[in-house]
């Protein structure tokens, strides 16, 4: 069932390691059928290059395995719960990569300095707080997801202008209308952290780009009147 949902989550998973982002096993993209209510993601521990649209798992919102012989990524809970909360969302990114992960690590938000930030992210990509001992040793991956949640939403943020965030001590998680746009804002999330970094060595007191020009940019390409492309 749904063969063209596990095509595209392979082929996703796949593009995670020939663009770079990720090394060995360090990552995973899922999809949804929102219809359905079925959501696939890559199957833990298994080498991207091995990864086959049949062994991608497939699973209900309720978290129950509907098809699939192999175990799903050890993240499923995580993106269960993002699922679960946001219901514009089609497809949910996770990696090691580099540079957001070094502004993870560092427990740092990463700053929009400029207009390629801007194209993609409303602002300063924001950084989620870490989870406390009960919470790693009760459900680790589930409230990975809910203190995303919740940090979105005790901070009146949208996911659908911020489709990405940075979990204290972990790594970055982004989302997007499918699993391919999912994977696309994690590349323009690694880009924009390279570039922050390189930003930072040369200017340690640069200042975050203009709210006028983060809105023209933005709105350009995400508002409602948005003119960018064909």
């Amino acid at each position: 069932m749904l063969d063209e949902l596990r095509q595209e989550i392979c082929k996703a998973n796949q593009d995670l390691e020939t663009s770079g982002l990720v090394k060995l096993t360090f990552g995973n993209v899922s999809g949804i059928d929102r219809n359905k209510g079925i959501f696939g993601i890559k199957p833990s521990g298994v080498s991207y290059a091995d990864l086959t649209p049949g062994q991608i798992v497939l699973i209900d919102l309720e978290g129950e395995i509907v098809e699939g012989d192999l175990r799903p990524s050890s993240d499923t809970k995580t993106h269960l719960r993002l699922y679960q909360a946001w219901d514009s969302i089609g497809g949910i990114t996770h990696t090691h990569s580099v540079h957001a992960t070094t502004f993870a690590q560092a427990g740092r938000p990463l700053p929009c300095f400029g207009t390629t930030h801007a194209d993609h992210f409303y602002g300063e990509v924001p950084i989620c707080r870490a989870l406390d001992p009960e919470e790693v040793a009760k459900d680790y991956e589930g409230n990975t997801g809910l203190a995303i949640v919740q940090h979105f939403e005790q901070n009146g943020l949208d996911p659908n202008t911020m489709p990405a965030v940075l979990q204290r001590h972990h790594a970055p998680f982004t989302w997007g209308k499918n699993a391919m746009d999912s994977v696309k804002n994690s590349i323009a999330l690694e880009v924009c952290a390279e570039m922050a970094i390189g930003t930072l060595q040369l200017d340690p007191q640069v200042s975050h780009i203009p709210s006028f020009i983060l809105e023209k940019h933005h709105q350009r390409k995400h508002g409602t009147d948005a003119y960018y492309g064909q």
